[in-house]
């Protein structure tokens, strides 16, 4: 190849990593001015009289940014109700108690409409009896009134792998139950009495939100999930029905149907509208495959495997 041809590629490498890199900074600017765009509108449509809505999804854990959020709620005086969207089966206890007292701040101020879409359970329904009115649908599915504990028990596996733990403890109740042998009489009952009294609190609050006596409340606290036609039946929720009655609720609180409802989404990890897949992917055509993690900022912040602690949760038994 002559000196001409060599010169000549090398002339054209230049440009296009030149057009390279400049489609790579008009993309990344545009992201920024979609970010600084989505802020703006988020902060004008905050400002104006609306209704602010709040999502809880998935398992319900210690949620500080959740509960934050509420107490901005609460303060915001633009905001004149708030409606609770729960799809969840449940978490922890603690979890959900946490987010059942910052709802009833913002209740203290403003209506608050706990809305059951697919699944309330547990946990969820915890969270539920914060509103001052619980609407679901007929065939949502809500209750599991109860709570549990639960931990792996994996002696025999160790048996069969020839392996064995030995502990020198303080007291025969440190680090009590234990997944490397079977729980003590002892520290099974230590466990239960924990249970019982956590049950015993989320039976108080059922009849007490819910106002009814204590022996109904504890009669459906038995663990059963119930349709929304059932929960209305015992009186776990107060009507069947979507945003039509949640609106018609408000208004009988004096909140205006016309009244936006504004989303107050948890702060983004990522870039808003999926734009970091976006990105990455054009830059991969453009030949910059260095990127490909931005793919993995899509996927940050998803729920723990397992929960730590007391757990009220509804899930189905495998067997």
């Amino acid at each position: 190849m002559d000196e001409l041809a060599i010169a000549d590629r090398r002339s054209l490498r230049r440009k296009l990593s030149f057009w390279r890199w400049a489609a790579a900074a008009i993309l990344v600017l545009g992201g920024f001015a979609l970010i600084a765009f989505s802020g703006w509108t988020e902060v004008s449509e905050r400002a104006r009289e609306h209704v602010a809505r709040v999502t809880v999804s998935g398992v319900i854990q210690d949620d500080r940014e959740l509960v934050e959020r509420l107490e901005r709620i609460a303060d915001n005086k633009s905001a004149k109700a708030l409606i609770v969207t729960i799809s969840s089966p449940g978490g922890t206890t603690y979890g959900g108690e946490v987010l059942y007292k910052a709802i009833r701040k913002v209740a203290a101020k403003k209506p608050v409409v706990s809305d059951v879409r697919t699944l309330a359970a547990s946990a969820g329904y915890m969270i539920a009896l914060a509103g001052d009115r619980i609407v679901a649908g007929e065939t949502s599915i809500t209750g599991s009134i109860g709570v549990i504990f639960q931990y792996p028990q994996v002696k025999q596996l160790m048996d069969k792998v020839g392996v064995s733990l030995e502990s020198i403890k303080s007291r025969p109740l440190k680090a009590e139950p234990s997944p490397f042998h079977p729980p003590s009489p002892e520290a099974r009952a230590m466990i239960q009495t924990m249970i019982d009294d956590s049950y015993d609190w989320f039976v108080d609050l059922v009849s007490e939100r819910r106002k009814l006596p204590r022996p109904e409340a504890l009669a459906l606290a038995d663990g059963r999930i119930f349709t929304g036609r059932q929960a209305l039946h015992g009186k776990l929720i107060d009507t069947i029905g979507g945003d039509d009655e949640i609106r018609a609720f408000l208004a009988e609180r004096k909140v205006s149907k016309d009244l936006p409802v504004v989303e107050w989404e948890a702060p983004g990890g990522s870039f808003p509208f999926g734009l970091s897949t976006v990105v990455s992917h054009w830059l991969k055509l453009l030949g910059y495959d260095a990127f490909p993690a931005m793919n993995g900022l899509e996927k940050i912040g998803g729920d723990k495997l397992f929960l730590d602690g007391l757990v009220s949760v509804w899930q189905v038994d495998a067997q």
